[in-house]
């Protein structure tokens, strides 16, 4: 009896336990198992939203980006809004002020980033698609649209260069450009008018000596580029239009033999004579020059877009940035602005090329072109761009937006880059010859007829003449 009661309570524990592991067992098997709902195309509920929202872009993205006088905090916001918009796809930043020297060996090694924005020291786009390092994009660019259905290449101020034959390596990501700089508060308080051309300009620099006991224009003598981008080459293209621009970067001989470059220089002459130039500026450093103009110990320097921001922790509270297109041209000509372009690419050798290009298309719209002009201080290269409303937009950089958009009170004039190594590298000794010379002639050490038969002569040792 006692056994039997015992074999009963065994058998019955036994069931027991075996429909709870059943139990346990199948509703394991109904949660790993159960089929994902699908489309009628057979794509998975959760693949068709992955799909809406990224387009099918995932993996790494690797984005190379100097950060210089723009700073970095457009960028931090675009990769941001990016992530969000892509959330398969995980970016890996490569930024800094040394950037370009950092990752150099990766770019040696063909493994460079996806994305790089060429801007910096240590960067040369022209040196790049020599090299075979940037990729083809141009059919790809070609088929790019805003959001208003118009083709982003012909929404650009500046034009995406075309080299071998029509092929597009880049697009125009910022639109700078190289200007004269003054203080606009400062010359509303002393009365002091804003040059159109090179008489008034002449003129504005003889008052201002006069009155403030300053010599009123300053340069950096260390970085000779900044007067040779800032004042003559503006100059050079209000005198003879863009071709004589190219021609005389690119070392044409019959260019620097022309009458319009003698009278440029006279001009230049024209200003070391009346000694206007700060007579310290050979031994000044850009940031120095850029001091000397916040402390009102001068009133002009040639810099490009990035001044305000490059300077906002030494700039004093009452001083009041104002730009002008360099006033090198003649009376009743207009005023002549060269693009200082920095461009973005995609790499040869990228990893995730779809990734790449879903970024840079990313970019180019009206939101962020407001909000890089907010961060920089500079203008994204956008047509029909309008920051009149945007508050957080200098009024400078309003003036100039408006401008560069409005057309006939100045011209836009673009350097464009040599074809042919031979080319690039005459184009290269040129201008380290120019900087030589510009600050021979701005110490008075030199006048306009030497500049330009040294100049000359270079040209014709260049092309083996």
């Amino acid at each position: 009896m006692t056994k039997s009661l015992n074999k009963s309570w065994l058998f019955l524990l036994v069931t027991l336990l075996l429909l709870v592991l059943a139990a346990c067992s199948n509703t394991t098997t109904t949660e790993e198992s159960e089929p994902e709902k699908t489309t009628e195309t057979g794509n998975t509920e959760e693949g068709t939203s992955e799909e809406s929202a990224s387009g099918g872009i995932s993996g790494d993205l690797e984005i190379q980006y100097f950060v210089g006088g723009y700073g970095d905090a457009w960028w931090k916001e675009v990769i941001a809004d990016f992530k969000a918009a892509y959330p398969d796809v995980n970016v890996i930043e490569h930024a800094g002020p040394n950037i370009n020297t950092e990752m150099n060996t990766r770019w040696i090694s063909n493994d460079p980033p996806d994305v790089v924005y060429i801007d910096g020291a240590g960067s040369s786009e022209t040196q790049m698609i020599a090299d075979g390092q940037l990729l083809d994009i141009s059919d790809w660019a070609k088929g790019l649209t805003l959001e208003d259905g118009t083709p982003l290449l012909d929404s650009f101020i500046s034009p995406a260069e075309e080299l071998d034959g029509g092929k597009i390596y880049s697009l125009p990501l910022v639109f700078d450009t190289w200007g004269i700089w003054y203080d606009s508060a400062w010359f509303d308080a002393q009365g002091w008018e804003i040059p159109t051309d090179f008489d008034t300009w002449l003129a504005s620099m003889k008052q201002i000596k006069e009155e403030a006991g300053i010599a009123p224009f300053n340069t950096t003598g260390q970085y000779a580029q900044y007067f040779q981008r800032g004042v003559l080459n503006p100059a050079f293209a209000a005198a003879g239009g863009e071709q004589l621009l190219n021609d005389l970067a690119d070392g044409v001989v019959e260019a620097w033999e022309r009458e319009e470059v003698l009278a440029v220089m006279k001009k230049v002459e024209a200003i070391v004579d009346a000694g206007l130039v700060d007579s310290g500026f050979a031994a000044y450093n850009h940031t120095q020059s850029q001091m000397n103009l916040l402390l009102h110990q001068n009133a002009y320097i040639p810099v490009g877009f990035w001044l305000p921001n490059e300077m906002k922790n030494d700039t004093p509270a009452d001083f009041v940035y104002g730009f002008v297109p360099t006033p090198m041209n003649d009376p009743g000509k207009s005023m002549a602005l060269i693009p200082d372009i920095r461009t973005i690419a995609i790499a040869k050798e990228a990893d995730n090329p779809e990734a790449a290009k879903a970024f840079l298309e990313f970019i180019f719209t009206e939101e962020y072109a407001q909000k890089f002009a907010e961060s920089t201080g500079a203008i994204m290269n956008m047509k029909n761009v309008d920051l009149s409303a945007n508050n957080r937009v200098p009024d400078f950089l309003k003036g100039i937006n408006d401008m560069i958009n409005e057309p006939g009170q100045i011209e836009i004039h673009n350097r464009n880059t040599p074809e042919g190594d031979r080319e690039k590298e005459i184009a290269v000794e040129i201008t380290n010859e120019i900087k030589i010379q510009i600050v021979e002639i701005l110490l008075g050490q030199i006048d306009a007829e030497e500049f330009v038969n040294r100049m000359t002569n270079k040209a014709k040792e260049l092309r083996g003449m």
